[in-house]
C-alpha cells in the first residue's frame, strides 16, 4: 500500500507518517512535506521520482500526472481498470493525506496583495482531494489531522479503513474544498467591490461551538463565524466569566450589540428576548447604566447588557444585585470584574472593538422553508429630516427624536419608542397594529415609571402612521414632538392633527421595518 502525503498545515504529520510507515504504508510526498518528513528520518519518495517528471513552475506543477490520478482513481474491482495499470506501469495509491495551501490565513494578513492572494489559490491539492474522494471505497482520504488517530486505529485493529469511515471522510473532502472555494469566490468578490447578488450564492462560516440546545431544549444548535476578523462581532468576544453562552443569549445579545453601536456618547443597552428594553445615553458611562436600569427595572430581569464604556465599580455593585444573564463592554475595571465574577452563572463578556460597525453591504440572512431571503444590513438611520408640522421641534426635543430613532430601529415592527432626556421611557414592540403600539409604550411608561414621565416626550416610530389615531394618543400623554418616516396616503391627517394641537412632527423618509 502507498500513501501520498502533502499538507500546509503539518500538524501532527511526523507522527502520523511514521505509524504508517510503521504498519509497511511506502509514503510519497511533496516539497515542504518531503523535506520535513526526511529531516525527520523518515523513509519517503519525492513526487518527481513517482512521476518522472520534475516540479515545475515554481512548484504549480508537480501532482498534476496521470501516474498520480490513475493511480488514485483506479477502481480496484475493475478488471480492465487494474489491467491499464498494469500496461501503464502505474501503481495505486491507497491512501492520500493532503490539506490545502493556507488561503485564509493569507488574506487575513495585514498588507497582503492580490497576487499574494492569488498565488496562494491551491490547483493541485483540490484535485488530488476530489479524485481520492470519488473513489472513496478503494482510497482513504484525510485532510483534517484530527482524523489520523480514527485511521490508525482502524488499521490497527482490522488492517484496513472501514467503507463507513471512508465514506464519512469522503463527505468532510467536499466540506473542506467547498468551504475553500467560496472563501476564494468571496475574496475575489469583495476585490471587485461587487454589491451585487450572485445568481449562484454560495457562503461559508466556521464552527466555533456546538450549543447545549437552540431556542428550546429539543432543538439542536451551534455557533458559526464568518471568515476574517469579525470585529466588534460577538463571536470573537472574550468570555470573563460564566455558563456557556445560549442560543438565545447570543441572539439577544447580538441585537443590543447592534443597537449600542449606533451611538457614540456613553450608552447602555438593556435587551430581553431580541428587543431593547432599556437604553440610556449620558454624559459618564454610571449616568447612562442608571438611565438605562431606570427605563425599565421589571423586564430587565433576566436580560443582556451591554456598554460602551469600560464597567466601573459603582456600575458592577448595582448589577450584581440584578438577575443578568450576559454583560458585555470593551472592559471592565479590576475590581468591578472581581465583584461581578462572585456570580459564577453571569457570563461576562469582553470585546474591545465593541463600537466597529458591520462593513457597508453585510448580509443579513433569514432562513425559510426551502431557501434563504437575503438583504444588506440596515446601516442607514436617516439623510435628513423635514419639518412638516407649522411648530418646529426645539434642540431638546431633536436630540430626543435622534436618539428614539436609533432606539426604534432595533425594536420588532410594529415598533413605536418614547424617548425623554436621552432615556427610553417606553417600548412597544412587535404589535400587528400601530396604535396598539403607542399605547403599550404610553401605558408601560406610567407603570414603569410614573404617571406624568410622559409629558414633555417625543415618539420614534419605526414606519408612517396610517391613521391619526397615534397622533391623539400621543397628544393625549402629554408627548410633544414625533419622528416617523412619513409616506402614508393619510399622512396630512396626522400632520393636521399635530398643527391642532401644537405638537412638532419631522418625517425622514426612511423606514426601518424590523422582522
Amino acid at each position: 500500500m502507498r500513501a501520498l502525503i502533502s499538507v500546509s498545515d503539518k500538524t501532527g504529520i511526523v507522527e502520523f507518517a511514521k505509524e504508517l510507515a510503521s504498519l509497511g504504508i511506502e509514503i510519497i510526498s511533496t516539497g515542504g512535506t518531503y523535506k520535513k518528513l526526511k529531516d525527520e528520518g523518515i523513509n519517503a519518495m519525492e513526487i518527481s521520482e513517482l512521476t518522472g517528471f520534475p516540479e515545475c513552475l515554481d512548484g504549480r506543477v508537480k501532482t498534476l500526472h496521470p501516474k498520480v490520478h490513475a493511480g488514485i482513481l483506479a477502481m480496484r474491482a475493475k478488471d480492465e481498470h487494474m489491467k491499464q495499470l498494469k500496461d501503464l506501469g502505474v501503481d495505486t495509491i491507497d491512501f492520500v493525506v493532503v490539506n490545502l495551501y493556507p488561503f485564509k490565513q493569507t488574506i487575513l494578513k495585514e498588507g497582503v496583495t492580490r497576487a499574494e492572494c492569488v498565488e496562494n489559490i491551491d490547483i493541485g491539492g483540490p484535485t488530488m482531494l476530489r479524485s481520492a474522494a470519488k473513489n472513496y471505497q478503494d482510497v482513504t482520504v484525510i485532510t483534517d489531522p484530527n482524523d489520523y488517530e480514527i485511521v490508525l486505529n482502524e488499521l490497527k485493529s482490522n488492517g484496513q479503513v472501514s467503507v463507513d469511515t471512508k465514506f464519512y471522510l469522503m463527505n468532510k473532502v467536499f466540506e473542506h474544498t467547498a468551504n475553500y472555494d467560496a472563501m476564494i469566490c468571496n475574496y475575489l468578490k469583495h476585490e471587485r467591490n461587487d454589491e451585487s447578488f450572485p445568481n449562484d450564492l454560495t457562503l461559508t462560516y466556521e464552527k466555533v461551538q456546538e450549543m447545549r440546545y437552540g431556542e428550546n431544549p429539543h432543538q439542536k444548535a451551534a455557533l458559526y463565524k464568518e471568515i476574517g476578523k469579525c470585529e466588534g462581532s460577538l463571536t470573537i468576544a472574550t468570555q470573563l466569566n460564566g455558563k456557556e453562552l445560549s442560543f438565545n443569549n447570543i441572539n439577544d445579545t447580538n441585537g443590543a450589540l447592534e443597537l449600542l453601536k449606533e451611538f457614540d456618547e456613553p450608552t447602555v443597552v438593556a435587551c430581553k428576548h431580541g428587543n431593547p428594553c432599556g437604553v440610556g445615553s449620558g454624559n459618564d458611562i454610571y449616568e447612562a447604566w442608571t438611565k438605562a436600569f431606570a427605563a425599565d427595572k421589571t423586564s430587565i430581569f433576566g436580560g443582556i447588557v451591554t456598554v460602551n464604556r469600560e464597567v466601573t465599580l459603582k456600575m458592577a455593585e448595582e448589577m450584581k444585585e440584578i438577575f443578568l444573564e450576559v454583560i458585555v463592554a470593551p472592559s471592565f475595571e479590576k475590581e468591578a470584574l472581581e465583584l461581578l465574577k462572585t456570580k459564577k452563572n453571569l457570563r461576562l463578556l469582553e470585546l474591545p472593538s465593541i463600537t466597529v460597525r458591520q462593513p457597508e453591504g453585510s448580509y443579513d440572512i433569514k432562513k425559510i422553508n426551502g431557501g434563504i431571503i437575503i438583504q444588506t444590513i440596515d446601516s442607514k438611520l436617516l439623510d435628513d429630516y423635514e419639518v412638516v408640522t407649522n411648530r418646529k421641534p426645539t434642540d431638546k426635543e431633536l436630540e430626543d427624536m435622534l436618539f428614539g430613532l436609533k432606539v426604534v430601529k432595533f425594536a420588532k415592527s410594529n415598533g413605536i419608542v418614547l424617548a425623554k432626556d436621552k432615556q427610553t421611557i417606553g417600548i412597544g414592540p412587535g404589535q400587528v397594529n400601530r396604535i396598539w403600539a403607542v399605547k403599550q409604550c404610553v401605558e408601560h411608561s406610567k407603570e414603569l415609571i410614573g404617571d406624568d414621565v410622559t409629558n414633555g416626550a417625543v415618539l420614534a416610530s419605526d414606519a408612517f402612521f396610517p391613521f391619526n389615531d397615534c397622533v391623539e394618543a400621543a397628544h393625549k400623554a402629554g408627548i410633544t414632538a414625533i419622528v416617523q418616516p412619513g409616506g402614508s396616503l393619510r399622512d396630512q391627517d396626522s400632520i393636521d392633527k399635530c398643527n391642532e394641537y401644537g405638537m412638532a412632527m419631522i418625517f425622514t423618509h426612511v423606514r426601518h421595518f424590523k422582522h
